[in-house]
């Protein structure tokens, strides 16, 4: 059978990245020439009651320093989805010494790049600067004061807010965002993660949220400060120091209610969409950051589908019926239990067939487990491959921030290679079967019309009702 015609998306440099990837680590791991992990063992102390992780890197005369909060969207009110992502972006608007226009200016003049995130857990604020004293120094100072002293305009409030419910708008046009939000809704429930934002609770935001939210959740109870570069041990302990000088003490935030149980029986959801491609998020919530069945549910997740070519969703989805260009499965984890997730698209006459092959595979996987040559291939790709996954300073202190802020062992990195290695066939089939029940997977399909029998020719033009309403059965 010939490969179905795939709709171009603007996720393709995203996979060509990653085949190019996946080839480029094959090569490498058949010819022995895989980077050997840097030595990461994380100098773990505390400064004035924030946790930091530091790693010594004396050979580029840069410093790269992440500031984690438990701000994350976890933490937005009910009702008001939305919120820590738009406290986090507010928080560069300006302060009482600097505008928003002067205080860009003045990161630039110290060569200091500032960005930031914010994911289900935490908010980051993650600059990058030079490791001379006088211009760390300077660069810490500034960000100290972004972090204490943040004034939240409201002519800027105005402008994000808008921008954010325009970004939403055209997000709820595509049907990988509204698969990838019933998913989430479905296997989280009405647990905090899985408020989703929408236009209705962006706009009912006001400045004076972001301020109390801001005032809550930016403090030394709940920041983390990861910093890796040409310093010393007191020199780290004086930017951390620099750094957190002016955040208030703060309170522990409450805990989180559990992740729901999984249901007992599999739920199907349905949204339609004019698009030519059915796009499947298929999956549950599995994995937190310090499950203690992590490292064989990761290796066993990249023979299942994490392994890009060499896996077996991908042999048979596409190899074998040429039903998808890309389709793989990925371990999200989080605090709590985050999704294992199963993505694919396809042209909507495959929807069904392409969805009994992903099921039939899982099941297969789930009875019998992997091959010894499976094994043995996901464990070198994972382990020699790691040490080029965190190559760089940039990298290093992005995953060495992970490791700090879950509290994971300050050696976690380190041992990354060894404990993959140490994964047998009998620790992935068991953590598998435990872990997945098939009855309890939720499958959501988005999209296809397009690509029906009689569909309209310009059915691919129409965008669907922003998250129109779902079918559940």
């Amino acid at each position: 059978m010939s490969a179905p015609r795939i709709a171009h998306s603007r996720l393709f440099p995203r996979r060509l990245h990653h085949w190019l990837t996946t080839v480029a680590l094959a090569l490498l791991v058949g010819f022995g020439l895989t980077t050997p992990v840097r030595a990461a063992v994380s100098d773990r102390f505390v400064v004035d009651g924030v946790p930091v992780d530091f790693v010594m890197s004396p050979g580029i005369p840069l410093v790269d320093v992440i500031v984690s909060f438990d701000a994350g969207s976890r933490r937005d009110p009910p009702g008001k989805a939305g919120l820590a992502a738009l406290t986090r972006t507010l928080l560069t608007a300006g302060t009482t010494q600097h505008d928003e226009q002067v205080l860009s200016e003045a990161f630039a003049d110290l060569a200091t790049e500032l960005t930031g995130d914010v994911d289900p857990d935490r908010a980051t604020l993650s600059w990058r600067t030079l490791a001379k004293p006088e211009i760390r120094t300077a660069a810490a100072a500034l960000v100290a004061e972004v972090l204490s002293d943040a004034t939240f305009p409201d002519a800027v409030f105005a402008r994000e807010q808008a921008r954010m419910i325009a970004g939403l708008r055209d997000a709820l046009t595509r049907p990988e965002v509204l698969a990838e939000r019933a998913f989430t809704a479905a296997i989280y429930r009405d647990h905090p993660y899985g408020q989703l934002t929408t236009e209705a609770s962006l706009t009912s935001l006001t400045r004076d949220d972001v301020v109390a939210f801001f005032k809550r959740h930016y403090t030394r109870a709940t920041a983390q400060v990861t910093i890796v570069g040409a310093l010393t041990h007191d020199e780290a302990a004086a930017l951390a120091r620099t750094l957190i000088a002016a955040l208030p003490s703060g309170e522990a935030l409450p805990a989180l209610p559990p992740v729901p149980a999984p249901a007992s029986t599999p739920q199907t959801i349905v949204r339609d969409h004019p698009s030519e491609q059915t796009h499947w998020a298929i999956g549950m919530a599995v994995l937190s950051r310090d499950d203690p069945d992590y490292f064989p549910l990761l290796v066993g997740n990249w023979i299942l589908g994490g392994g890009s070519f060499s896996s077996r969703l991908m042999h048979e989805v596409r190899e074998r019926r040429g039903y998808a260009y890309s389709v793989y499965s990925a371990l999200e984890p989080l605090a709590q239990p985050g999704p294992f997730v199963i993505r694919l698209q396809t042209r909507g006459r495959h929807a069904d067939a392409a969805r009994e092959v992903v099921a039939a595979t899982l099941a297969r996987f789930l009875a019998e487990g992997p091959t010894p040559e499976e094994l043995a291939l996901a464990k070198r790709a994972l382990a020699d491959g790691f040490g080029l996954r965190i190559d760089s300073n940039r990298k290093l202190a992005a995953f060495l921030s992970v490791v700090g802020y879950y509290r994971l062992p300050p050696d976690w990195l380190e041992r990354y290679p060894e404990a993959v290695r140490a994964v047998t066939l009998e620790q992935v089939h068991d953590a598998f079967r435990r872990r997945f029940d098939p009855n309890a997977l939720v499958w959501v399909r988005v999209g296809g019309a397009g690509d029906q029998p009689n569909a309209p020719s310009s059915a691919s033009n129409a965008p669907p009702a922003p998250d129109a309403a779902a079918t559940a059965h």
